[in-house]
Order: structure tokens, then C-alpha cells, then sequence
């Protein structure tokens, strides 16, 4: 069957292209001419069925994505099960699910059944797993192990997935030899680093490129190539490794474009405030207008227990600047798994960064909502406001905490609120 890409280029508007249209609000036409150049995507697998039609890339609104998933040292499903649905409630638009600790077939398959969004995953961590499990050394997998695994992601539904096909084992042996300050930050880049290290081959994924994307076809899932080299530190960003990868990663996406599958690119990482624009910039000019999903950016490396909200500030500049989907940090980066709660916390912080960058980007169409939203302000109109906000529960609980009623001003300005001191003014005048 031809992929979506394929018959978006055959000129035919599909359903989900329709979908896409309406939610955007533009025309289908639009739709399927950038889903033909590539320039945007709608993860979804071919056997996944009641799935929320996500459009992500150029022209759209900037989506958000929530990792989940256990550790090596905490497997707990159920808390798992409660952050996928504290993400549904919040609003995410794409979850990952990034376990590596406990049965991952299982545990893919339990969030599976109740993510009703594009659902992606890192199948490399499963290869390494499930080899070091029957052999004590995750690095003495072969390559049908590592495709094998990636078959069993796709019969189960998963609608994205990120590859990291763009280190290569030349660069590998040249970051060897160089001293960069948080090495390589990425686990699947690491783990597979550490496989062409020891078995002197070349990275499966990028040698057999070609085998990756015809299976990746026959589902009509999404490749999210990896930025395996991505800086792990400010000190980092825009070296030699990360610039060198993103070059493959270009060519990489020509290759999945002629094959009629959709990509998108991954970015960094920590990246300083005043190198995001540009980091975006020349993803898409590399990239040809591939939709990017950036982690972050963090524009700092000292913000560990507030890294949601250091990733909001650059998330909004990306985001602002074309980035597409962002992928959000929680309180817990750099520490510890986190918590629902913390769940919750980093996936606010990036919508409200989302947004923030998408009235930049988007003009009238993103200030629609805060048109809304100020006007329920200036009228002191505190059940719309609620209605409005990204969490209406919090909102609420915290304009109450001291005994404020549904009327009036709140209890910052009371009497002395500017909205009750120009209505009377008005009324006496």
C-alpha cells in the first residue's frame, strides 16, 4: 500500500489530511502539498486504530511531546499509566514511551492501550536490554537483533520512532580523541557508539538504511532520526560532532523522502539563548524544511529541579523561530524518574511555551486564545478564565486559596482592582 507521503505526492487528500485541516485551520490542499514535500508529518501506523490525527511541521501549530517510561532501578507500570493519562489530560499532543527497566513488551503494550496519540519509542534501549539480559553484555547484539526489535515496535502499533542512524563510526572514533565536556548524552547514541566501538562495524541503522525504511513504509510510521551527538552541556553546542551529525542526518532525510516516509529531525540539548534561533535556522536549511523536534533547548546547565522551566525559555525561542514539536523537561531532568505530578508540571511549561513561541509564529490565529482570555480578565469573569486556562483546577484553587468568591477582583488588588476602580469611576461619571 502506498504510505501517506505517496499519496499526498499522487495529489489524492486523504482523511487524515482533512483532519489535519480542520484542526489548523487551513485548507486540505495546504495539508497534503506539505505532507508531499515533507515538510509535514502525521505519525500515525498504518495498524493503529482510534488514534488523535496529529499534524506536526510548517505552517502548523507547535506540538508537545511527554516521555514516559521506567528505570533500571523503578519499575512501577501503574505510576506509568497514571502519568500517560495525566499527559492526555494536560493535553499532550505525542507521547514516547522510554522504558528500560522491567518486562518492555508488556509495559509498551499496557501504555500503548491507552495513549490515544501518536506513540513513539527508542528500540535500540530494547536490543541492548534484552541481549544483555541473555548474555550479560548488551554489546554483543547483532544486527538482526537490533531489526528484529524494531519489527515487534511496529506490528504493535508504534507510530514513531526515533533512530539514531546519523553517528557513524568515523565520528565515533574522532570524539575518541577529543575532549568534549559531557561526551555523548544520548543513551541510544552511547549504546550504539559502545557497539561499533567494540565490534569494529559500522552502526547498523545508518549501514542499512535503506532495510530500515522499507519496514518503516510497510506501517506508514514516522522515522525521527536522533541527534545521538546532540550537546549534553552549553560548552558543547554547535561543535564539530553535533554540526557533523546533523550533515548526515540531511542526507538521511533525502533517502526517507525517497522512499515516501516521513521523517522529522531531532535537536538539542543545551544550547546558550542567543545560538537557538540560529540552531533552528540551519536545521531547516540543512534539512530542508523537515519538521524538528527539539528537547528543550536548555539555555543553562545550573537550573536542576527548575529544568522545566529553563526548558520553556528556550523551547519558546525555538518554537517561535519554526521549531515543531517540543519535547518537554520536568522538574526532575538530570535527577531523579519523575513523579505524575512532575509529569504534569513539565508538559504545562512547555504548552505555555508552545504557545508563546506560535504567536510569533502563527500571528492572529495563536492570539485568538489570549484574545479570550483577557477579555474574560477585563470583565472579571472568573468561570471563563478557568475555562481558559491550560489548568483550570490550579487556576482555580489558587484565586480561592484566600477566600476570593467567583465575583469581584481577587485578593492581590481587592477594592483597589484596576477593573473595579474604572467600572465605578465609569458608573459615577
Amino acid at each position: 500500500m502506498p504510505t501517506l507521503m505517496e499519496i499526498a505526492r499522487s495529489g489524492n487528500i486523504t482523511d487524515e489530511m482533512i483532519r489535519v485541516a480542520k484542526i489548523e485551520d487551513c485548507s486540505p490542499e495546504k495539508i497534503r502539498e506539505r505532507i508531499a514535500r515533507g515538510v509535514v508529518i502525521v505519525p500515525r501506523n498504518e495498524i493503529r486504530e482510534n488514534i488523535r490525527i496529529v499534524g506536526i511541521g510548517e505552517g502548523l501549530s507547535t506540538k508537545v511531546n511527554v516521555n514516559v517510561g521506567t528505570s533500571t532501578m523503578v519499575v512501577n507500570v501503574e505510576m506509568e499509566e497514571e502519568k500517560v493519562k495525566t499527559a492526555l489530560k494536560y493535553g499532550t499532543d505525542t507521547i514516547m514511551d522510554l522504558s528500560i527497566g522491567g518486562d518492555l513488551d508488556g509495559i509498551r503494550r499496557r501504555l500503548l492501550s491507552i495513549a490515544n496519540v501518536p506513540f513513539g519509542t527508542v528500540p535500540i534501549y530494547q536490543a541492548f536490554i534484552d541481549v544483555t539480559k541473555k548474555s550479560s553484555a548488551g554489546i554483543y547484539m547483532t544486527e538482526d537483533d537490533i531489526f528484529n526489535v524494531v519489527e515487534r515496535h511496529l506490528k504493535d502499533g508504534v507510530d514513531f520512532m526515533t533512530i539514531h542512524a546519523g553517528i557513524t563510526k568515523e565520528l565515533v572514533a574522532k570524539m575518541r580523541k577529543t575532549k568534549r565536556l559531557a561526551g555523548i548524552p544520548s543513551r541510544g547514541g552511547t549504546i550504539l557508539a559502545a557497539w561499533m566501538l567494540y565490534n569494529d562495524q559500522e552502526n547498523p541503522f545508518f549501514k542499512n538504511y535503506d532495510y530500515l525504511l522499507e519496514m518503516l513504509a510497510e506501517y506508514d510510521a514516522v522515522i525521527s532520526i536522533g541527534d545521538a551527538l546532540r550537546p549534553g552541556a552549553i560548552a558543547d553546542s554547535h561543535d564539530y560532532f553535533q554540526l557533523s551529525e546533523l550533515l548526515n542526518v540531511a542526507e538521511l532525510v533525502r533517502r526517507a523522502w525517497d522512499k515516501g516516509v516521513q521523517v522529522m529531525v531531532e535537536g538539542p540539548g543545551h544550547v546558550p539563548l542567543n545560538e537557538i534561533a540560529a540552531d533552528v535556522r540551519i536545521e531547516k536549511a540543512i534539512c530542508r524544511g523537515a519538521p524538528y523536534y527539539v528537547l528543550g533547548p536548555l539555555p543553562t546547565d545550573v537550573a536542576m529541579g527548575y529544568d522545566h522551566i529553563a526548558a520553556a525559555i528556550g523551547a519558546a525561542i525555538a518554537a517561535a523561530e519554526g521549531a515543531d514539536l517540543i519535547c518537554y523537561l520536568t522538574p526532575a531532568e538530570h535527577l531523579a524518574l519523575p513523579t505524575p505530578e512532575q509529569v504534569k508540571d513539565g508538559l504545562i511549561a512547555a504548552k505555555i511555551a508552545a504557545h508563546a513561541g506560535d504567536i510569533v509564529k502563527l500571528g492572529a490565529k495563536a492570539k485568538e486564545w489570549d484574545f479570550r482570555i483577557s477579555k474574560a480578565r477585563a470583565g472579571l469573569d472568573w468561570s471563563t478564565m478557568y475555562e481558559l486556562s491550560m489548568d483550570k483546577e490550579r487556576a482555580k484553587k489558587i484565586h480561592e486559596q484566600f477566600g476570593a468568591s467567583s465575583k469581584g477582583p481577587c485578593t492581590m488588588c481587592g477594592d483597589l482592582c484596576v477593573y473595579v476602580l474604572l467600572s465605578k469611576f465609569l458608573k459615577e461619571d
